[in-house]
């Protein structure tokens, strides 16, 4: 029996000192010696075996049954990671392959329907036209641009300036408890005052607004809504999972018919330049196709801070005496008086917003639907977009933002830097003293305009981190904003932080 347990002893000891070999050399030479040691388990046992005696024999079996078990949990649990791995990475593998695919299957069919039409318009144009008189014929049969010469056609005659009567000439936040109570007394539609601000606030800001979150949230509805208010009706254009391209939003020259496939954005767009209110013009679902692709030339050219290069170019053999009035040389200026909303939904189906999207735009997240409120009766206004933009700049010059909140937001700045290697930007302070300014001005606090930017602006690159190792650093970042700002401040970015630190 003192056999067994010395056998024991020296059993052990092999095998740790070898496992501890096996380790070492794992890192430095794989496998190395160890399997030279191999033969020291045969010498053991042929050594000590005769003298184990009954119970020795016994306590051996049940030795080698307890390690030969260890083995195989180690084994099946390292069978069981490998295999969660695969599943899992397979499945977003797959997952992606399926999107991909998909998006090419529209893009194809989109491709196929196109070659359908120019097909058809050659075998159209293969035949002699009938005969008919010649008042029969539509007057645009001739042209390049039939729609936007419609719209010279429509606006030649029309008075455009906008007569304000004096009871729209009102302040950003009497308009902004206006529309609140426009929406809520003819639409049946309810918002919060601080989304109505973020809104006007943004459109003071930047030409793009995207409105995200959930389906059936009244995200396309706020748009609508404004372009009732302005009484000049919204353009609606749904974008769809094909679009590849500009040519998709703006059309393309066909070269068979000699005409240009003119979008109803265009249209839209091209109208603006003949009024004097404020155009409205929606991208609805608009991450269904990368956005970078489809409206990258707009994102780009809106970073001019000249406005008069606003141009885009439709055509590259302009015709003075053919082409719309306000086309030059075959390019468009963007006019000042328009904004496009894009609306996001944030599922599967969708893509992912980049941040050279969000650099370069204000961004309002809609997490529930509104609460019911009862409103007095509220009419719309007649507001020309020179009233409204020097709404804005009387803002920005009446409530600039204090030296202190920008001393404060830079210290944030720093530490979100050191600790998560994420920086602003210029381009994130430039919009943050054109928002907060109109902002303050809508009746909203200068904490609360900072605050929606730093959660629109910084915190929402904080989703592509990998949360579960900073959570110690989101909690930081939680009490360093309470000891800038204090701890009743930027309730919307800490709800977002702790948000996230739940995930993680």
């Amino acid at each position: 029996m003192s056999d067994f347990f010395l056998y024991l002893q020296m059993m052990f000891r092999a095998i740790f000192s070898n496992l501890g070999v096996f380790f070492r050399k794992a890192i430095i030479d794989p496998w190395g010696d160890v399997p030279v040691h191999f033969v020291y388990y045969r010498d053991y046992f042929e050594e000590f075996s005769p003298g184990f005696g009954f119970w020795g024999w016994v306590l051996f079996i049940i030795l080698l049954l307890v390690v030969l078990a260890f083995f195989v949990a180690i084994g099946y649990l390292i069978f069981r990671l490998i295999r969660g791995y695969v599943i899992n990475y397979g499945s977003k593998v797959e997952k992606a392959k399926l999107i991909d695919q998909i998006q090419k299957l529209n893009y194809e069919l989109f491709m196929a329907v196109q070659e359908k039409n120019r097909l058809l318009n050659l075998r159209v144009g293969s035949f002699p036209p009938p005969k008919q008189e010649d008042e029969d014929k539509g007057e645009d049969d001739d042209v390049r641009f039939p729609k936007l010469i419609a719209v010279d056609r429509k606006y030649s005659v029309l008075n455009n300036d906008v007569v304000m009567p004096s009871s729209d000439m009102i302040t950003l936040e009497e308009l902004v408890m206006r529309f609140r109570a426009f929406t809520a007394s003819q639409l049946g539609l309810y918002y919060e005052p601080t989304m109505i601000r973020t809104m006007f606030a943004g459109m003071g800001t930047t030409k793009v607004i995207i409105l995200e979150g959930i389906s059936g949230t009244g995200k396309t509805s706020l748009p609508y809504a404004l372009g009732k208010f302005f009484q000049n009706d919204a353009q609606m254009c749904s974008v769809q999972p094909s679009w590849r391209d500009r040519s998709e939003l703006l059309g393309y020259f066909n070269e068979f018919t000699k005409k240009f496939n003119e979008t109803d954005f265009l249209k839209a767009l091209y109208e603006s330049t003949w009024r004097k209110d404020n155009n409205i013009i929606v991208l609805d679902e608009m991450n269904l196709a990368r956005i970078e692709y489809y409206f990258a030339e707009f994102l780009s050219i809106m970073e001019m801070p000249d406005f008069s290069e606003w141009k885009v170019e439709l055509i590259n053999n302009p015709d003075p005496k053919e082409d719309p009035v306000n086309l030059k040389e075959g390019k468009l200026l963007i006019p000042q008086n328009v904004w496009f909303f894009g609306t996001a939904n944030n599922d599967d189906s969708t893509f992912s917003i980049t941040d050279k999207v969000y650099d370069r735009a204000i961004s309002i997240n809609f997490e529930h639907m509104g609460e019911h409120f009862d409103s007095e009766f509220k009419e719309p206004v007649t507001l020309s977009y020179e009233y409204l933009d020097n709404l804005f700049k009387q803002a920005k010059n009446n409530f600039p933002v204090s030296a202190k909140s920008l001393e404060k937001f830079e210290k944030l700045d720093d530490f979100v830097l050191a600790k998560f290697k994420l920086v602003f930007g210029n381009r994130t302070m430039k919009q943050l003293k054109a928002f907060t300014p109109i902002y303050v001005a809508t009746g909203g606090t200068e904490i609360e305009a900072l605050d929606i930017i730093f959660f629109s602006k910084v915190l929402k690159k904080f989703e592509t981190l990998n949360i579960a190792f900073l959570r110690n650093e989101l909690k930081e970042l939680i009490a360093e904003i309470d000891k800038l700002f204090g701890k009743t401040a930027f309730t919307k970015s800490k709800d977002f932080i702790n948000r996230l630190i739940k995930m993680g």
